[in-house]
């Protein structure tokens, strides 16, 4: 892999490889998913929401025949399109705003599978009855919850482990109300299921 960088020295914060100096970024995309500089999601929720349309317009010959039924258009949607959507989303410090428009996009393509439009005034619950698919925030909620206990159940000295703990020395936190953390998320997530951390580690339950 070849990459085209700035040769000309930065500052002494820049970050130099082979000679070149690696450019900052706003934004920019590793393994997937988008990172923000201020540690916002809206890039890759905006990505998300595009790779899962992408994969249900080429499925749309499928999710929108008359001919197949709707609860097995449901499981095709779930193992084609979602996961395209899901994709990272256990890492987000997701807030409200931002389910919301997951939970809009899908269903837009949940109402195009069961042939009905918001003219039709059929609430979203009964289109997702038809289909058979729960909220795709619940399914976020499950995920995050699911990583969580991936992390707690690893040694201390495991790089996801410490990636989870670390901090940044000679940071302070600006004025205002302090930015929503992952680790904030993942305790109203267990406050919604009426569970605590022991439940969450226990895989059997």
């Amino acid at each position: 892999m070849e990459c085209n960088f700035s040769k000309t020295r930065g500052g002494p914060n820049d970050i130099i490889l082979d000679g070149q100096t690696i450019p900052t970024k706003d934004v920019f995309k590793y393994l997937g998913s988008f990172i923000q500089k201020d540690g916002a999601i809206e890039h890759d929720v905006n990505h998300r929401i595009k790779a899962g349309c992408v994969k249900w317009r080429s499925a749309s010959g499928v999710l929108c025949d008359p001919k197949i039924p709707n609860r097995l258009k449901g499981k095709f949607y779930k193992s084609a399109v979602r996961p395209a959507m899901l994709y990272g989303t256990e890492c987000w410090a997701v807030k409200k705003q931002h389910s919301h428009k997951m939970g809009v996009a899908e269903m837009r393509m949940l109402r195009w599978m069961t042939g009905h439009t918001r003219n039709d005034r059929i609430r979203n619950e009964e289109i997702r009855r038809k289909v058979e698919v729960a909220p795709i925030e619940e399914k976020m909620r499950e995920n995050r919850l699911r990583w969580f206990g991936h992390i707690q159940r690893r040694p201390m000295d495991a790089v996801v482990k410490q990636g989870d703990m670390v901090q940044v020395p000679g940071v302070r936190r600006g004025k205002g109300r302090p930015k929503l953390t992952w680790g904030t998320v993942i305790e109203k997530d267990m406050v919604v299921l009426g569970i605590n951390e022991n439940l969450v580690l226990d895989r059997c339950e």
